[in-house]
């Protein structure tokens, strides 16, 4: 049988992107969800010995050093051990719950509360939670760090392109100059408006028994306060936001809208990713080259912008699985059905292209390279942009069909300076706005532009 190898992994998350991607690896894997498992049990546990129940003591010193090192000290061996018992268990918490309890039995102290550990637990206590904290990670470690770097780098641009005037394209056609840095300072505004949300975004948790009652927990202990326990665990020990109201599951309504927050950041890089791919197409931007790489295969001189396409084709891999999940994952039969688990383990796939998406844009932002000369004659070469402000001009001084009269004279003609000049002073306006006009070039007609870059 062939190994698993870079060549051989089904997904090109493992395979040909492994490394673009690598630092999900401990977060958004198996290993990594083993990891978080462990966590909440641990510290479940911890919970336990600090709310007044007899039969767990607080802990030492000694014993909250060694559960402390169990979580600080997982590794890939302590993974596959786990994998092993779920062997015989079949069920992947179950197998979590007794890795733990064979490493406590060898601490004389913890040796004594072994049943203690998931006390009181469903198994989608300690996923929901586990879930939790990996969107948490994912969240600080690494999407935020990437759109942050992203939107410096498009910051840098901006402010040093504010005023670069250029042409801009409604509906694919010539319309009323604009800057560049203005441009790319509405990607900067929208994206920064979906990071404040990605980061204001509560990722939810419960911790609350089988049907989110505490039932078991009553029975057992019915003088302590779980509601509170469960609460400050949630939140103190976790950092996640805790629900009161759930059944055997966290309902998953937040994580809805954390993976919405996503898809409307990935939409807004596919939008600028087109956008690129299109003034790279008509040459306002050049690519830096790099020694060895290869545009086409057969066409020697030509440098693609594969960036912008590999950043759009796995920003839309993303986004196809983040609508899944925002659909699918709200839905439970009942108390709970178990159709949620397998689409939860996809989370680190979505994120992963989503990264590799962003790492792209980064390198293609990088290449790029401002051909200003093809933006002036761009400019040069389509007077016909000022019939808006003529026209507008015309208005203000009462002039009978402003608009009609520079609709007849430009449409489908091709425009000259000379050709506007000579309509323009024949125009019964004061001398001075006839010269303003007679000055007005298109490169010159860009509104606040420059100055709208500076309020970011």
């Amino acid at each position: 049988m062939t190994h698993l190898s870079s060549l051989t992994a089904i997904s090109p998350l493992d395979g040909r992107y492994q490394h673009q991607c690598a630092e999900l690896k401990n977060i958004g894997s198996e290993y990594g969800l083993m990891h978080y498992r462990l966590i909440v049990e641990i510290e479940w546990l911890k919970t336990l010995s600090e709310a007044n129940i007899q039969e767990v003591p607080t802990f030492s010193g000694s014993a909250i050093s060694f559960l402390n090192e169990m979580i600080e000290n997982f590794n890939e061996d302590d993974a596959k051990q786990i994998k092993k018992i779920e062997a015989t268990t079949n069920h992947d918490v179950k197998a979590i719950e007794y890795f733990i309890k064979e490493k406590l039995s060898g601490h004389k102290e913890l040796s004594q509360i072994v049943e203690f550990v998931h006390f009181a637990c469903t198994s989608e206590d300690i996923n929901n939670l586990s879930y939790g904290l990996m969107l948490k990670d994912i969240r600080h470690k690494i999407l935020l760090p990437l759109l942050n770097n992203l939107v410096q780098q498009l910051t840098l641009l901006s402010q040093e392109q504010a005023s670069t005037s250029m042409l801009a394209r409604t509906h694919g056609q010539v319309a009323s100059p604009t800057t560049l840095g203005k441009e790319i300072a509405n990607v900067i505004a929208r994206l920064q408006r979906q990071i404040h949300q990605l980061q204001t975004t509560a990722i939810l948790g419960k911790m609350n028994g089988a049907v989110g009652n505490y039932n078991a927990h009553l029975v057992a202990y019915p003088e302590i306060a779980w509601h509170q326990v469960a609460k400050e665990f949630v939140e103190k020990k976790l950092g996640l936001t805790f629900n009161p109201f759930t059944t055997q599951i966290e309902p998953h309504d937040a994580m809805a809208e954390y993976f919405h927050c996503l898809m409307r950041a990935n939409t807004i890089l596919i939008d600028f990713s087109r956008d690129i791919w299109g003034y790279i197409s008509v040459g306002y931007f050049k690519q830096k080259m790099i020694a060895g790489e290869v545009g086409s295969s057969t066409m020697p001189h030509k440098v693609n912008p594969i960036d912008f396409e590999n950043a759009e084709g796995n920003l839309g891999l993303a986004n196809a699985l983040l609508a899944y999940f925002a659909d699918k994952l709200p839905i439970s039969r009942w108390q709970r059905d178990l159709s949620d688990s397998t689409v939860l383990r996809n989370i680190g796939t979505a994120c992963g292209y989503m990264v590799i998406a962003l790492k792209a844009l980064q390198k293609g932002v990088h290449k790029l390279a401002v051909n200003a000369l093809a933006i002036e004659n761009d400019l040069n070469d389509n007077w016909e942009v000022l019939a808006e402000a003529i026209q507008t001009v015309m208005r203000r001084y009462h002039i009978e069909e402003p608009y009609e009269k520079l609709k007849a004279l430009t449409r489908g003609k091709k425009i000259t300076p000379q050709l506007l000049h000579d309509f323009i002073s024949k125009l019964e306006l004061p001398l001075e706005v006839k010269e303003r006009l007679i000055q007005l070039t298109p490169a010159q007609y860009t509104g606040m532009a420059d100055k709208l870059v500076n309020l970011l």
